[in-house]
């Protein structure tokens, strides 16, 4: 039974590189917490997310300042080598979004119901056509359009609605390269939402949970809400919106994907909850070995066990695995025992053995 209902084809865009629907990967998304126009900070954040398996990150541009360190943002990861996809994200004032765009950002997020009147998002959807960008509507529960609320009140419905308004409004410009986001802080309406859209239109949509909280909340809400969207078959890219580093978006994301199916990325590590015939700092250990393997390629799954009695045996599928003891473990290879390792080498065994692992 598939996990995964199949993928209605959403209409494709290009951002930078990067394709958006049209059947091509789900893609995972950020955003950087940094102040933009702070150029090293900005750039050193973005590598970081890039490392961890960002395909494309947003910025916050709030100001003239912002919108023109774009072009020297992207300038300094193309000398790192690095090829990422730079979204410029554009509240109220117009002027900002074409600046941005004029600057070299990739695509432009935007809500037309604040960007004000109809000649200002003609500006900017003619904008961003002449320089073959895509626009990101971004549609908020807590920002909808007045006369909207009066009618339907903040619900998915309503957003659905502002949602469709927007999307004519920009076709009606004579501009189509349009995605979608619908977010609200709760599950409930943020599935409903997308569910309703994604009868409507053929748009890709961007999904998330919006300001979804810390750690434990923010991750909560994000599997189960992304998780059930996507379960349906529904969306084309993802952010898992977190008050932490948005490394850690990065990290949710895509162990959401990996959940549901629908891609790979990097080792896959499975480690018991422990009990009390651990004798080893296994959250310690657990911690090290994911920290180490965040920017790995190999597609392989990593087993880190409490206790040498059931270990092997709990972790048989497991590429590699390993399994403390007191003061001594073992490293084990699909099941089978290969060696005893002294405890205190337990993790600088696995990550060397992970190394030189042949798939």
């Amino acid at each position: 039974m598939a996990l995964v209902k199949e993928r209605p084809t959403t209409r494709q865009v290009s951002v930078g590189s990067v394709k958006v629907g049209g059947g091509a990967p789900v893609v995972v998304q950020s955003m950087t917490n940094t102040y933009t126009h702070d150029i090293g900070a900005t750039v050193t954040q973005i590598q970081r997310l890039y490392d961890a398996g960002c395909e494309i990150v947003r910025v916050a541009v709030p100001d003239m300042e912002a919108a023109h360190a774009i072009g020297k943002i992207k300038k300094a990861l193309a000398l790192k080598g690095t090829d990422i996809p730079v979204i410029a994200d554009i509240h109220f004032d117009y002027r900002l979004a074409v600046a941005s765009a004029e600057a070299g950002a990739d695509a432009l997020r935007i809500n037309p119901g604040n960007i004000g009147e109809r000649w200002k998002i003609k500006a900017v959807a003619d904008c961003a056509k002449s320089l073959n960008l895509p626009i990101r509507v971004g549609v908020n529960s807590g920002s909808l359009e007045k006369d909207i609320v009066e009618k339907m009140g903040s619900t998915a419905r309503a957003m659905t609605e502002s949602a469709m308004r927007n999307i004519r409004t920009l076709e009606e410009l004579g501009f189509s390269d349009i995605k979608i986001s619908l977010k609200a802080s709760d599950v409930a309406r943020t599935v409903e939402a997308y569910r309703l859209i994604s009868t409507m239109t053929d748009v890709p949509l961007h999904v998330g949970v919006t300001e979804a909280g810390g750690l434990y909340a923010g991750i909560t809400k994000s599997a189960i809400g992304i998780g059930m969207i996507l379960a349906d078959g529904i969306g084309d890219t993802i952010r898992v919106s977190l008050t932490r580093d948005p490394v850690e978006e990065v990290r949710v994301g895509w162990e959401i994907l990996r959940a549901l199916g629908l891609r790979r990325r990097g080792p896959e590590i499975i480690s018991c909850p422990t009990c009390g015939r651990c004798r080893i700092n296994l959250f310690d250990i657990a911690s090290k070995v994911e920290e180490a393997l965040l920017s790995s390629p190999l597609t392989i799954k990593v087993a880190i066990m409490g206790c040498v009695v059931n270990g092997p045996g709990e972790a048989k599928e497991a590429d590699i695995g390993i399994a403390g003891g007191d003061g001594i473990g073992i490293l084990f290879k699909k099941g089978v025992v290969v060696k005893k390792v002294p405890q205190k080498d337990l993790v600088e065994t696995l990550l060397e053995e992970i190394e030189n692992y042949q798939q």
